[in-house]
């Protein structure tokens, strides 16, 4: 048995933060009915990139978010279609959503209403600022609350301006937020037979992941520089590069110190007992980084990372995509699995990183095609017939 099993979440979510959340749900065991729109469905199943296979092609954005789900198309616009997503409602554990504030509210589709029909629901609403406050109608994308929330002023280079993330950040760790909320909200309501309403701000989500930035500033007044690889608060701890051109990650505390300047060579700097505490190498910061440099500067990486490794200094490669999935530990931990796709055939896929003792694993099962389970859930949950599942189709309401 799966952690979650049993309980089942109404997703009315799009895009990303909210569709990872379920997903993260549903492959610990939630059954989770995704409600897209009728003939198009969640957008992201037009986005790239696309994967290609003999029965046509697929969006890999979307397939990366929303496996393990059942997919429902209903025109939330119709009457018939909101007294679905009621019907349903009155089932469900959890329905989470993430429409512009006051949206569902047009359609009775919000927490008050549905709360009216199933008093145990938990319901969760995603926005980008929340619910309330000067922001709650403004519109924003992952990258507008990595701005808003911090994150891009603390990343890039010294002295250079703002750099991106590789990843949708803002929308990733917004997700296990979801996750979390969602998990906490349902924990309360089995304590106290109530369900709830969940208000969830990408925005406020960001600036909680502020952290040791901002225990700089409220401890010490600073606001932290961007700084590249380097950490404003420990030395070293920095990506270098070596002879081959490739790049190292090392971050020392003081117990690796000796270690790692023995490792490369660096005596000088090992016999200062000035840096032999990470405040001496802070104040420092300009010398030490120097002498690492230069050291890795005549070393290859692999060759780096056998001697730091057998002097047991924390340090790590810097890897592209394609080297950390080919990963040996990677393989060994199950990292990358597999789903049989429909239009695709067998396709690789990341799974939820959690191992369980006493319940039964995650595991991975493929992306639903677009309103691919309708009818059944219209059947098995809300009883309809054949006759009025066609009737309620003529009628655009699924």
């Amino acid at each position: 048995m799966k952690p979650l099993a049993g309980l089942v979440i109404l997703d009315l979510s799009r895009v990303l933060a909210c569709p990872f959340a379920s997903m993260i749900l549903a492959e610990l065991g939630a059954e989770v009915i995704k409600v897209e729109q009728p003939g198009q469905g969640d957008e992201t199943r037009g986005f790239e990139p696309f994967a290609e296979g003999p029965g046509g092609r697929v969006s890999g954005y979307f397939m990366s978010c929303n496996r393990s789900k059942r997919s429902l198309t209903v025109n939330l616009r119709s009457p018939e279609g909101a007294a679905i997503i009621r019907g349903l409602a009155a089932q469900a554990d959890a329905v989470v959503e993430n429409f512009p504030t006051g949206t569902l509210a047009r359609r009775g589709l919000d927490f008050t209403a549905l709360h009216a029909v199933n008093p145990r629901l938990v319901y969760l609403s995603c926005t980008g600022f929340g619910q309330t406050g000067p922001y709650a109608k403004r519109k924003g994308y992952d990258t507008v609350f990595q701005a808003m929330g911090g994150l891009l002023s603390l990343t890039g280079e010294r002295d250079g301006g703002p750099v991106k993330p590789g990843l949708p950040v803002a929308d990733l760790t917004s997700g296990l937020w979801v996750a979390l909320a969602l998990l906490a909200a349902l924990r309360g309501r089995d304590a106290t037979g109530q369900g709830g309403h969940v208000d969830v701000s990408m925005f406020d989500a960001q600036v909680a992941l502020l952290s040791i930035a901002a225990a700089r500033w409220f401890a010490l007044g600073e606001v932290p520089p961007r700084l590249g690889t380097e950490h404003p608060g420990r030395v070293p701890s920095a990506s270098f590069r070596c002879a081959d051109d490739r790049w190292l990650h090392i971050t020392a505390s003081d117990q690796h110190w000796a270690p790692l300047c023995r490792a490369l060579g660096l005596e000088e700097l090992g016999a200062d007992p000035a840096l032999a505490a990470n405040a001496g190498r802070l104040a420092a910061r300009e010398r030490v980084m120097a002498g690492i440099a230069g050291a890795l500067a005549g070393m290859r990486r692999a060759e780096a990372v056998a001697v730091l490794d057998a002097a047991d200094v924390p340090n790590g490669p810097v890897l592209a995509v394609d080297e950390v999935l080919a990963d040996p530990h990677v393989a060994a931990r199950g990292m990358v699995q597999r789903f049989e796709h429909p239009l695709l055939g067998d396709y690789p896929a990341l799974p939820v990183p959690l191992r369980f003792a006493g319940w039964d694993n995650p595991e991975i099962t493929r992306p639903p095609l677009l309103g691919e389970h309708t009818e059944d859930i219209l059947r098995e949950r809300l009883g309809y017939d054949a006759a009025r599942i066609a009737r309620l189709r003529e009628e655009g309401a699924i």
